[in-house]
């Protein structure tokens, strides 16, 4: 007897195979049981007829719960009617477990009691196809670096330096050393990794104190970030352009059945391989002011704005050169408009908004001195960091990626908390 997982069951039609796994659902008509069968590589349908199997094997049969979990045996047979589809053809079934009283049932929950039993609801559907989808949208990101020879950088978590603003970092007591922090980027880190390597990323968890609810936040989530020695603020667009594009072209081609199954509509996803739009951020000013919007120049976009605007478009839209006084001190001016800086945020459409933000980093050593003393930062923490600008300084570019808005909108998805397997929002820890 062949045992094998169900991705692989088409290899083996006539041919009798052991599934390990749990019964995803279950329906009766006279002297046959249909189980639906799923081992975390997929579902079957298994048939199982009284006068094949033995008594016990049938009365055994009859116990079955949604969830129990068992091991069960019979012959692949390809479906009369539908090519492609196979069943199992039961000849025997071995139980581990009778699962009683399965909180998530077939009738409607509410959200919030699917969160609280999140550990079970990945199990349902929906959010199997949505984890695959990740998983291949974290596989397709590190492949596109691998195949342009970036180097992988892991970045730490615990760091003494604060890399976007004070107001939203997790605090902790480091020993005798006194206040570390959760990070909030690796970007510093990797900034000194590319002076090493020329091209370099990580991939991790990063951290933010802000008290959002909004259904674009999370406290903890996941980041790809990049970095690259000699390249400008366009070179760097250029890159986020290509890995996006190369993302979603993945997905297309490896998922396109599972967005099928959440309902996407696929069409705005094939659009991603024509170019993307580019506009100022003076420019995007104008057009929100056009659009009702009462935004002031020298403000961050917010949430409605990036919402407004990506309404604009079919498909993502670089804004860039902000206000310096809406980014990040480490960011370098514009020699064109010392009052903006060479950066760049990229709006996904169908009003998801940004989901990369990017800039071209201040290699001048006295300008970054200078930066940080506006910001009040604390220099001796910062030395590290400046001495990238004093030992053989260069211009450089790169960028941060937020996984799960990315995921929710190659999946179509109206909130941030379904794309990641256990969401850290701030009125929710557990499970």
């Amino acid at each position: 007897m062949i045992e094998c997982y169900i991705e692989d069951i088409g290899k083996h039609v006539g041919e009798t195979v052991r599934l390990k796994g749990w019964v995803y659902n279950m329906r009766s008509s006279g002297k046959i049981r249909f189980i639906v069968f799923r081992d975390g590589t997929g579902t079957i349908q298994a048939v199982l007829v009284k006068n094949a199997v033995t008594e016990e094997v049938w009365e055994d049969a009859d116990k079955l719960t949604q969830e129990s979990s068992l091991i069960i045996s019979g012959e692949v047979t390809e479906h009369p009617k539908q090519k492609g589809v196979y069943e199992l053809q039961v000849s025997d079934l071995e139980v581990f477990q009778i699962c009683d009283d399965y909180p998530i049932t077939k009738k409607e929950h509410t959200t919030g009691f699917l969160m609280g039993h999140r550990h079970l609801w990945l199990r349902s559907s929906r959010q199997y196809h949505i984890m695959r989808i990740r998983d291949e949208i974290i596989f397709a990101m590190r492949t596109f670096f691998h195949e342009r020879s970036f180097v992988l950088i892991d970045t730490p978590i615990l760091t003494g330096s604060i890399g976007e603003g004070a107001s939203t970092l997790f605090e902790t007591e480091y020993f005798d050393l006194g206040k570390a922090y959760l990070a909030q980027t690796g970007q510093l880190y990797l900034e000194a990794a590319c002076m090493a390597h020329g091209k370099v990323f990580c991939f991790g968890p990063t951290f933010r104190a802000e008290k959002s609810k909004t259904r674009r936040h999370l406290t903890e989530f996941w980041m790809v970030e990049a970095e690259v020695a000699y390249l400008d603020s366009n070179g760097n667009m250029d890159l986020q352009e290509e890995m996006v594009r190369y993302v979603v072209k993945w997905v297309l081609e490896k998922c396109s059945d599972q967005l099928t199954e959440l309902g996407r509509d696929l069409e705005p996803l094939k659009r991603v391989s024509e170019p993307f739009y580019r506009i100022s951020y003076d420019e995007a000013v104008e057009k929100l002011r056009g659009a009702g919007s009462v935004i002031e120049w020298g403000k961050d976009l917010g949430a409605e704005d990036e919402t407004i605007l990506t309404g604009m478009y079919d498909r993502p839209v670089f804004v860039y050169n902000y206000p310096a006084g809406a980014k990040a001190f480490y960011m370098k001016r514009n020699g064109e408009n010392p009052k903006t800086v060479l950066c760049s945020d990229l709006l996904a459409p169908e009003g998801y908004g940004e989901i990369i933000g990017g800039s071209q980093r201040e290699d001048d050593y006295d300008l970054l001195v200078a930066a940080i003393k506006r910001e009040n930062l604390p220099m001796d923490v910062y030395g590290w960091y400046l001495d990238l600008r004093k030992y053989g300084s260069v211009p450089h570019a790169g960028f941060g990626l937020g996984v799960e808005r990315t995921v929710g909108w190659i999946c179509g998805l109206p909130h941030v908390r379904e794309t990641i397997p256990f969401a850290r929002m701030l009125y929710k820890l557990y499970p």
